[in-house]
């Protein structure tokens, strides 16, 4: 039964007196520093590009990789990303910060974008990284939809999942999508679908002028909703049949119970834009190798702690990978 009663995460700052708080100020103010990357573009089978983002211990001695996916609009300068990447690397493990397709800078090629439910990526850059090096061990870490799209990987691919993948974390994950879908349109989350909307406008956009067949923009004065976005755009720009298709495929909650690894799901409670269906608690009471972990605190992929270069999140990551690779 691997609930995790009582979590480890301490208070944070003094002044991060909320779940919004927590969520916000770490995005605005935290700064990670000394990560230079190695950028490498990844060609996919279907003529499209992600761009990878290393670090990499010298004379090729790591034989261990994590693999770090961002969230939605995220990127891999992305500072939990950065803090993640630093901690991994200053203890002996290369990383790859991927970028999904079209967060890199670059629009991508194809039609498509990137969405919750897309794992291929995923896989091709695991494929790769593991085609060109040796390593023994690599562990899978993710926040926000990166952790959802980590856990439907895992799930999906079970005991067909190559041997040197050890374990997969997910922080802040909306493994439920059409829960997470509804929470967006309440009047207090405002903010967070402002800038999340303001963001993927502009990309659908983008794809407008270099599709204008397949995607008619004026439908934008249709969007009452989250859901509604997610109809009209989304789900057919990335190959669903409409929003409820692309919830029920893209949930991590559907695949998860397949995993062959240990995960770790964690999300705070008072996370602002997660439901408590995200963190599936009975399927952890049953599941020898899923553990769930649900702070009174944290915000969404906040985590922070005071005095410290470091999240929680970013250090409970480590720990969990060190005791199960």
């Amino acid at each position: 039964m691997p609930i995790i009663p009582q979590s480890s995460y301490p208070n944070p700052p003094l002044f991060q007196f909320n779940g919004h708080v927590q969520t916000i100020a770490p995005s605005i103010f935290r700064k990670i520093e000394g990560v230079n990357y190695q950028r490498e573009r990844l060609e996919l089978p279907d003529g499209d590009f992600v761009d990878l983002d290393w670090l990499t211990n010298k004379a090729d001695k790591a034989d261990k990789l994590v693999v770090l996916t961002h969230g939605l609009e995220g990127d891999s300068g992305r500072h939990y990303i950065k803090g993640t990447a630093k901690l991994f690397f200053q203890h002996g493990w290369d990383a790859i910060a991927w970028n999904c397709r079209s967060c890199s800078g670059e629009m991508n090629r194809a039609f498509r974008l990137y969405n919750h439910g897309e794992i291929g990526d995923l896989h091709e850059v695991i494929t790769h990284a593991c085609r060109n090096k040796n390593y023994q061990r690599v562990v899978l870490v993710g926040y926000s939809m990166g952790g959802n799209i980590t856990l439907k990987y895992l799930g999906t691919k079970g005991s067909a999942l190559s041997d040197n993948i050890k374990a997969g974390l997910a922080f802040s994950a909306p493994t439920d999508l059409i829960s997470s879908a509804k929470l967006l349109d309440e009047p207090r989350n405002w903010f967070y679908r402002q800038r999340f909307m303001k963001k993927l406008v502009l990309k659908m956009t983008q794809k407008a002028a270099a599709f204008p067949e397949r995607i008619d923009m004026g439908r934008l004065k249709d969007v009452k909703k989250w859901q509604d976005f997610d109809d009209l755009f989304s789900a057919p720009v990335n190959g669903y049949r409409d929003a409820l298709d692309f919830y029920e495929q893209g949930s991590a909650i559907n695949y998860v119970a397949g995993t062959a690894v240990p995960v770790l799901i964690c999300n705070a409670q008072n996370d602002p834009l997660l439901s408590a269906e995200c963190a599936p608690k009975q399927l952890g009471k049953q599941h020898p190798l899923i553990f769930v972990e649900t702070p009174a605190r944290g915000g969404h992929v906040g985590f922070m702690v005071p005095n410290d270069e470091f999240t929680w999140a970013e250090r409970r990551a480590l720990a969990f990978c060190q005791a199960h690779s």
